[in-house]
């Protein structure tokens, strides 16, 4: 596929270097990867803030970008149209679709979103925006577990069946839901975790001995948002317990604390209780030399999450490409990339019955209880089996031929199905299939271009002021005004606050002559002459001299 490749990215930004959200890392992977791996001649990146094409790249990339690089502006319709697309790393595309419209390129491109989480009210609010905004079936939310496209799919079918019960509709548009996976440089990890030197300096520094087991945690370490970590520690301590008294321990819970002075103790209090024979360790996940020496250093990989923000989760993939066997909750997102038994273990989950949930929603949705909370308190109701956990760790505590095995065959996994390579292959099928569904499709010309409940101010306020500018307004400098007032202006920083959004001071002036030399002038008259591309800050800059009583209209 050669062309172009529209991405949608405000800030501009790179890989956070501290308490990494994994969003945020996802959106720059896949960047990064479409800069790499994609068949592209150019990418045009849509940004807000102040960054050259040069500065992005370096960014983003060690080298220079194999593909031509781009900056535009946010509000650009050129380089998507001529794409056929415009991916955003979020799921919001209400705003986006509106715009779409609003400049008649609804049937020119598709746009494409990620769906990260599901669990917040108020994202599941922003996702269902997609059946009442004029997304079409040529867009895309893309689902990056089966688990998340099923359940968006219950979502958005009882959803529009509401709104059609609500309004007696019969017409149930939303967006395409896609199956496409986040992705990992495969061969870096591997390169990480292949060293020898690595492996010994860090086990040292651990106080590992080669014949220790080191079982390894990546992530936030946030019992309110990742996993709670009692029934992972109580699974090492009794796995560490079958593998006798010749086999030493260790569990390196590698990441960050969100608040650590309250909740590291809270890591180590349950540390002394569930895995007393333990040695259990709290790394910085911010340390990038130390997380990528602790892939060469691990035994085991071992991510027991229980919170629904968790809908991917690209840890065990990393974990997998490092050639680590993983032991995973049977949970969502985990189900689908690890293969229980080959690269590693899934273990059961539980949770309660639906409809015991409800009083917790309802704390969280009428301000009792923060989202943190509400999503902690979900996962502590939520169990995750810590004897079979147990007994997969001691399996592999007790195997390394099982643990070469499964780590082999994680690694095949990942350049089968989860190297961005192969990820960004896959949006490019996916961008090929919309466009099909859009050269398709009838067309339709639509009565609403705008979005009724987020109109122009100005029109949606109109009936706000005595009368509005038109075209038969017309203008005069009062009595005892002139030029000297815009020099005052300058002067005063009130005045000039939002000066970028109308003509500038050498225009106002010019206005201000031709009125003191002609008289009242109509705005008709005073915009005639004009270019059309400066007579809307012209018309805004006609209004800012009357407040400031330079001018007088009737």
């Amino acid at each position: 596929m050669a062309g172009s490749i529209a991405l949608y990215h405000p800030s501009a930004g790179v890989r956070p270097k501290t308490n990494p959200f994994g969003k945020d890392v996802a959106n720059v992977e896949l960047f990064r990867a479409i800069l790499k791996h994609g068949d592209f001649d150019e990418v045009d990146f849509h940004v807000s803030s102040d960054i050259t094409a040069a500065d992005l790249v370096q960014g983003l990339l060690d080298g220079p970008s194999p593909k031509q690089v781009s900056v535009r502006a946010l509000l650009d319709q050129a380089a998507p149209v001529r794409a056929g697309a415009l991916v955003r790393g979020v799921p919001d595309l209400s705003d986006m679709a509106w715009l779409r419209r609003s400049t008649g390129h609804e049937a020119d491109y598709s746009l494409v979103g990620m769906v990260h989480t599901l669990a917040p009210p108020a994202m599941r609010e922003v996702i269902g925006k997609a059946a009442t905004s004029p997304l079409q079936p040529w867009d895309a939310l893309i689902c990056t577990s089966p688990v998340v496209q099923q359940a968006l799919t219950t979502m958005f079918d009882e959803w529009t069946d509401y709104l059609a019960d609500r309004y007696g509709g019969s017409r149930r548009i939303r967006p395409h839901l896609p199956l496409l996976p986040l992705g990992v440089e495969g061969a870096r990890f591997a390169a990480l975790a292949d060293r020898p030197e690595a492996r010994k300096v860090t086990r040292e520094a651990l106080g590992a001995a080669e014949a220790d087991i080191v079982v390894l945690w990546v992530g936030r370490l946030s019992f309110f948002e990742k996993a709670f970590p009692q029934p992972m520690l109580r699974a090492i301590e009794e796995a560490a317990a079958k593998a006798g008294d010749g086999v030493r321990v260790h569990f390196v819970q590698l990441g960050w604390f969100p608040d650590p002075a309250t909740q590291k103790p809270m890591y180590e209090e349950a540390a002394r209780a569930y895995a007393p024979s333990v040695v259990v360790h709290h790394l910085n996940g911010n340390d990038a030399d130390l997380v990528g020496r602790m892939w060469a250093a691990a035994d085991i990989f071992l991510s027991l999450v229980d919170n629904i923000q968790e809908t991917f989760g690209i840890t065990p993939l990393e974990a997998m490409a490092a050639g680590l066997p993983v032991v995973v909750s049977d949970w969502d997102g985990y189900r689908f990339t690890v293969r229980d038994g080959i690269d590693g273990f899934g273990v059961r989950s539980l949770g309660p019955a639906p409809g015991l949930g409800q009083g917790m929603l309802n704390r969280h949705l009428f301000y009792g209880m923060s989202y943190q909370s509400y999503v902690g308190t979900l996962a502590q109701h939520t169990a995750v089996h810590v004897g079979d956990a147990a007994a997969r760790i001691a399996d592999l505590i007790a195997s390394r031929e099982l643990r070469m095995k499964m780590g082999e065959a994680g690694r095949r996994r990942i350049a089968e199905a989860f190297d961005w390579q192969v990820v960004v292959g896959q949006l490019q099928e996916l961008l090929q299939e919309l466009a099909q569904v859009r050269a398709s499709a009838a067309r339709e010309a639509p009565r609403h271009r705008s979005n009724p409940l987020k109109g122009e101010p100005f029109g949606a306020f109109s009936i706000f002021p005595t009368q509005v500018l038109a075209a038969g307004t017309r203008f005069s400098v009062r009595a005892g005004a002139g030029e000297g007032d815009l020099d005052r202006a300058q002067a005063v920083k009130l005045d000039m606050f939002a000066s970028g959004w109308r003509a500038p001071m050498d225009g106002c002036r010019a206005v201000v002559r031709r009125l003191a030399a002609e008289g009242e002038l109509s705005l008709e008259t005073i915009l005639q002459d004009a270019p059309v591309a400066q007579r809307q800050a012209l018309g805004l800059a006609l209004v800012w001299m009357c407040k400031i009583g330079l001018l007088d209209w009737r």
